[in-house]
């Protein structure tokens, strides 16, 4: 395929995936309309179901008991559906939000690579509109992790964290066997929370809040230490130079880099006797960033992976050789991997820090 028809294909997929955008946007905001009315139908019989509760209440030593437990059953229904109701739409603001954002930075790369206009803050020290474009198109794919890490803490988390509540309520409302349904239902809460964790352990993988807030030493520090403890390989980290603040797109790429070449190491090496040994080092110099990781696995022969590499090391590959960098591996059968990285940064460094 030739270098026009390549970018061709570009332009038409930007402008399928902006159409398709725009249709996506208007069906939610269509649901976020019927997801109204539907908490506002909820929330009156709410209200209705809690004051007859209320009348019961007062009247609770002359009502039958399995009135008091119909009238129980209705709240907690009643309460349960609400709190759905809301999480669904928060979930679809939420989506809203994102997609609305989605939409204004493929509008503006859909402007950029036809040249029809070039924002000013994409040219930095000469850099060119090929490091703006690999900015751009990282942001983009991390935006979309953010929505799903969003979606995962907004949808099942939530729902998870009300289910716990609620079954603390209904434990209170069984009578046949209480010890029975108390049993039943600590076990459904430790369950429920073990699944919190998991959720909680994949928004992480989704988007480690720490990278936004931190950066990304503190980010790779916590995440080496949370892969040692999930996957039980022993995995050291080594840091040389002054930790500062780097551009957002910088540390993406080198934290992305750093959890594809340690899963790599894993999976590749499951079917040894004894798990590898993982050794991270990070060097932070004036003018580049070195990123090594490298393994005591089965290791393989370079050249076949240069012509069969999974899609992840040639990803890595093209976004660190677009930022004028290079990325080396060095492996044989039966003697480990070692993939170093360098990037230069001192364009990048990010002014505000």
């Amino acid at each position: 395929m030739s270098e026009n028809n390549a970018f061709t294909d570009f332009i038409s997929a930007l402008d399928v995936d902006y159409e398709q955008s725009l249709k996506t946007l208007r069906e939610i905001e269509m649901m976020l309309d019927q997801s109204q009315a539907e908490l506002t139908k909820l929330t009156q019989r709410n209200t209705s179901v809690t004051a007859h509760l209320q009348q019961i209440q007062n009247q609770f030593d002359s009502v039958p008991r399995n009135d008091i437990r119909m009238a129980y059953n209705s709240a907690l229904d009643a309460q349960q559906r609400m709190l759905v109701m809301r999480n669904q739409l928060e979930k679809l603001q939420t989506d809203q939000a994102n997609l609305k954002k989605k939409i204004a930075l493929v509008d503006q790369m859909r402007g950029v690579v036809t040249g029809n206009h070039l924002p000013a803050s994409m040219v930095r020290g000469g850099s060119g509109g090929g490091t703006a474009m690999l900015e751009m198109m990282i942001n983009s794919q991390e935006t979309e992790r953010q929505r799903l890490s969003r979606q995962m803490h907004d949808g099942p988390a939530q729902a998870l964290s009300n289910f716990i509540v609620q079954s603390e309520i209904a434990s209170r409302l069984f009578e046949l066997d209480k010890e029975k349904a108390k049993h039943e239902l600590e076990n459904l809460k430790s369950s429920a929370m073990t699944t919190f964790q998991k959720v909680r352990n994949f928004i992480a993988e989704l988007r480690p809040m720490m990278l936004d807030d931190l950066g990304l030493l503190p980010t790779v520090k916590r995440y080496v230490d949370t892969f040692r403890e999930q996957n039980g390989t022993e995995v050291s980290l080594s840091i040389k130079g002054v930790e500062r603040r780097l551009e957002p797109f910088i540390e993406v790429m080198i934290f992305r880099a750093i959890q594809e070449l340690m899963g790599n190491a894993v999976r590749h090496n499951q079917d040894q006797p004894v798990k590898p040994q993982l050794n991270i080092q990070i060097v932070l110099e004036d003018n580049f960033l070195k990123l090594i990781v490298s393994d005591n696995g089965k290791g393989f022969s370079v050249e076949e992976v240069k012509e069969n590499s999974g899609l992840g090391l040639k990803v890595i590959r093209e976004r660190v050789e677009m930022l004028g960098g290079y990325m080396d591996i060095d492996s044989a059968i039966g003697q480990g991997c070692r993939v170093t990285l360098q990037v230069p940064i001192s364009l990048y460094l990010a002014e505000n820090l």
